[in-house]
């Protein structure tokens, strides 16, 4: 574990997939055909509580969904970017546009569609149900699944990593 506390002391961004990482993946359709997804409030929770330390969060997702932009108003996530079939051109732009390096980045995906990202970030994480080769790459896989605490657990992994964590759980302790 202190490897990947060593890469996480460096990142400067964390960047989320939603389907799999945010949510569990299942997808439900109204019949109307609108699309609904649970999210954790916990995971939300923490999203929040990484910013407030100064790490950027942002999300990169292949499917667009206004109950994604409008969690990400909730979670005070202004970097988003929805649609991208092909994430790298996503994550390349989002790197020019903060004007970051690739290694002071995280990515959080669970699916093949993630690879190109977690190949090229400076901290590539996973969640146990992303398939094997998806594994095979990542720096850390979270012991929580997707959308029920993987989340939580990377931002509180981060912050511990950086020293931020004790800190911003004092200020709940008062």
């Amino acid at each position: 574990m202190q490897h990947i506390y060593e890469k996480a002391r460096k990142i400067t961004m964390v960047i989320f997939d939603v389907d799999g990482v945010l949510t569990d993946g299942s997808l439900y359709l109204t019949d109307g055909g609108e699309e609904i997804k649970a999210f954790n409030s916990q995971d939300g929770h923490g999203l929040k509580m990484l910013k407030a330390t100064g790490v950027k969060v942002a999300l990169i997702t292949g499917r667009q969904s206004r109950c994604v932009d409008l969690k990400a108003k909730d979670w005070g996530v202004t970097l988003v970017y929805q649609g991208a079939k092909n994430k790298l051109p996503a994550f390349e732009a989002l790197l020019e546009d903060q004007h970051l390096d690739a290694s002071a980045c995280a990515y959080v995906g669970d699916d093949l569609i993630d690879l190109p990202i977690l190949l090229r970030c400076g901290l590539a994480i996973s969640v146990p149900a992303a398939p094997a080769l998806v594994k095979k790459h990542a720096h850390y896989i979270t012991r929580l699944e997707g959308g029920r605490g993987a989340a939580r657990e990377i931002c509180e992994m981060i912050m511990q990593a950086q020293d931020t964590l004790d800190a911003h759980l004092a200020t709940y302790l008062t």
